[in-house]
C-alpha cells in the first residue's frame, strides 16, 4: 500500500453507502476503484463501506463475489491477499428494502454511529433510475439525509427531457442541488481531464481555437462488442440516448466551452451549459442511423433501435461559426477506440508546391488528436522535412505525448477520481440538473424526427452503414493516422 499521499490528493475519511451494493455496477465499478483506491492510500481504514442490498448477504459470499472484479488489483505488483482482506474489515453489509423500508433502522443506526458535520456521508444509488425517488424518500423518513450527506446517481437520468425532469425534481424533493453528484465517467478519464489542461494552461491552443483555424472537430466513440447482456436495456435506448445524449455531449461541451473565470465547478458547468443551448438540431441529412445486422437475432425480435449513429453538429455562436463537429458512436465496428480530433486549416499558400504532385502527403494539415481509449495521449500532427541532402522533402510527422511512455504506471480509472471528488466535495466532473435538462431539450427532437426511419444495415467489423462512406448522408471524415479507414472531407475553408 501507498506511504505517501500528495496533499492535494488527501480526502477526508467518508462513510459510503452504496444501495444496491451487491449489484453489477457496485461490484464491477464502485468497489474495485475504492479498492484501488485503499491501496493508494485514499481510502484509509477510518472509511466505511456500507453495501445495502435486498437480499441479505454473508460477508464471504460478498467477498467471493468481488474478487474476480479485483484481480488486476490483487496481480499488482505491490498488493498481498492480506491487503485484500482488510479492505473487506471496512465493508459493512445491511439488509435493506427499498420499496417495504425494511432495514432502514440498522443503515439509520450505522450512519448515525459517526455521524460528524466533517464527515462525509456519501448515497451511491446503484439501482434502476425508477428507484431513485423511492431510495431518497426511504433515506429521508430513516433521517440520514444530514447537511455532510451527498447523493450519487448515473446514467440513464430520464428517456427524454419530461422523464429527466420528472427524476430531477425526486432528487430535489430531498437533496439540495449542491448535494447532488450525476456520474458520467468520461468526464472522469485523465485525458479528458487533460483536454482542459491543453486548453486552458497553454496559450498556444487557445490562441486557436476559433473558426479562423479550425476546419472541423470530429469526435468518435466505437466499440468492438455488440450489446451482450445489455440487450434489452440497449433496445429501449439505443446509441443516440446511450452515448450522443451523455459521453459524447459532454465531450462536445470540453471542446467547445469558453475558458472559464476560475477553475470552479459551477463556472465550468456554467460554460458547458451555454454550449448545449448554441447547439442547432441537425437537419435529417446530417443523422445517420445504422444497426448491425446480426442485432435483431441477439434481441429475439424486431427491432428500429440503432447500434450506430453519426451526426453532424453545428454550434451557433462567434467561436465556432461554420465549424461542423462530426460525432459517431457504434457497436461491433472494426476497431475499439475513443477519440477528439482537431482539424486545423490549411495553410493559405504553399511555397512548397512546384515540382509536387497532388497525391504528395506533405499537404496534410495541422491535427490536434486526442485518444481517450486505449493507448491514452495527445498526438499534434505537423508537416516536417525529411533529414538528408536532395531538396526540400517533406513528410508528415508528429509529437506525440503517450501517457504510458511519459507518466508510466497505471492511469487511475475514471470511478477512482470521481468517487473521490465526491469526498472532497468537488462537483467541477458532475453535471448539474440544468445541464442534463440542455442536453435532453437537444437531442429529443432528433429521436422525434428519426423515430420513424428504419436504420441502415452494416456489417460487424466494418466501419458503419457503407451510405456513410459512400456520400449518402453526412460526410464523416476519419483520420488517416488513427486506427479508422479514411474518407476525404469537405472542405470548410
Amino acid at each position: 500500500m501507498a506511504e505517501m499521499m500528495p496533499q492535494s490528493a488527501l480526502v477526508p475519511d467518508s462513510d459510503y453507502i452504496i444501495i444496491g451494493g451487491t449489484g453489477d455496477l457496485a461490484l464491477r465499478k464502485i468497489f474495485p476503484a475504492l479498492f484501488w483506491r485503499f491501496l493508494d492510500g485514499q481510502v484509509t481504514s477510518s472509511f466505511r463501506l456500507i453495501a445495502a442490498a435486498r437480499q441479505e448477504i454473508s460477508k464471504k459470499d460478498f467477498a467471493d463475489r468481488l474478487r474476480p472484479f479485483c484481480e488486476e488489483a490483487l496481480y499488482h505488483a505491490d498488493t498481498k491477499d492480506t491487503d485484500f482482506e482488510l479492505f473487506l474489515k471496512l465493508v459493512h453489509l445491511v439488509k435493506l428494502d427499498i420499496l417495504s423500508g425494511e432495514g432502514a433502522d440498522r443503515l439509520a443506526t450505522l450512519v448515525h454511529e459517526k455521524a460528524k458535520a466533517d464527515r462525509p456521508c456519501i448515497f451511491y444509488l446503484a439501482v434502476a433510475p425508477s428507484l431513485f425517488g423511492p431510495s431518497c424518500q426511504l433515506l429521508k423518513s430513516a433521517g440520514v439525509v444530514l447537511p455532510q450527506s451527498r447523493l450519487v446517481v448515473e446514467k440513464p437520468l430520464g428517456h427524454d427531457y419530461a422523464s429527466a425532469e420528472a427524476i430531477g425534481t425526486e432528487l430535489q424533493a430531498v437533496f439540495d442541488e449542491k448535494q447532488i453528484y450525476r456520474i458520467d465517467h468520461y468526464l472522469g478519464k485523465e485525458t479528458v481531464q487533460n483536454l482542459m489542461a491543453l486548453r486552458f494552461a497553454n496559450v498556444i491552443f487557445e490562441s486557436q481555437w476559433n473558426n479562423a483555424a479550425i476546419d472541423h472537430v470530429q469526435i468518435t466513440v466505437a466499440e468492438t462488442v455488440g450489446v451482450g447482456q445489455r440487450a434489452s436495456y440497449y433496445d429501449d435506448s439505443g446509441a443516440i440516448r446511450d452515448m450522443v445524449q451523455n459521453h459524447i455531449l459532454q465531450l462536445v461541451c470540453l471542446v467547445a466551452m469558453e475558458p472559464p473565470s476560475h477553475f470552479d465547478a459551477d463556472q465550468v458547468r456554467d460554460e458547458k451549459l451555454r454550449v448545449l443551448r448554441a447547439l442547432r438540431t441537425p437537419d435529417l441529412g446530417d443523422v445517420m442511423r445504422g444497426q448491425y445486422q446480426d442485432y435483431e437475432a441477439e434481441l429475439g425480435k424486431s427491432s428500429n433501435t440503432e447500434t450506430y449513429v453519426a451526426l453532424k453538429l453545428a454550434v451557433n455562436n462567434w467561436r465556432w461559426a461554420g465549424v461542423p463537429f462530426y460525432v459517431r458512436t457504434g457497436k461491433k465496428l472494426a476497431t475499439r477506440a475513443s477519440e477528439i480530433v482537431i482539424t486545423f486549416k490549411s495553410k493559405p499558400h504553399d511555397i512548397f508546391a512546384n515540382g509536387r504532385s497532388s497525391a504528395d502527403q506533405d499537404d496534410l494539415p495541422n491535427r490536434l488528436i486526442i485518444r481517450l481509449q486505449p493507448a491514452e495521449g495527445v498526438k499534434l500532427q505537423l508537416i516536417s522535412k525529411e533529414p538528408g541532402p536532395g531538396g526540400m522533402r517533406l513528410f508528415p510527422a508528429e509529437l506525440n505525448l503517450s501517457f504510458d511512455d511519459t507518466f508510466g504506471g497505471r492511469l487511475p480509472d475514471a470511478y477512482e477520481r470521481l468517487l473521490m471528488d465526491t469526498a472532497r466535495g468537488n462537483q467541477t466532473l458532475f453535471m448539474r440538473h440544468d445541464e442534463v435538462l440542455a442536453a435532453w431539450a437537444f437531442i429529443d427532437p432528433i429521436l422525434r424526427d428519426t423515430a420513424e426511419r428504419p436504420p441502415a444495415l452494416y456489417k460487424a467489423g466494418t466501419f458503419g452503414p457503407e451510405d456513410n462512406l459512400s456520400g449518402q448522408g453526412p460526410s464523416f471524415w476519419i483520420d488517416p493516422q488513427s486506427d479508422f479507414r479514411s474518407e476525404q472531407p469537405d472542405s470548410h475553408s
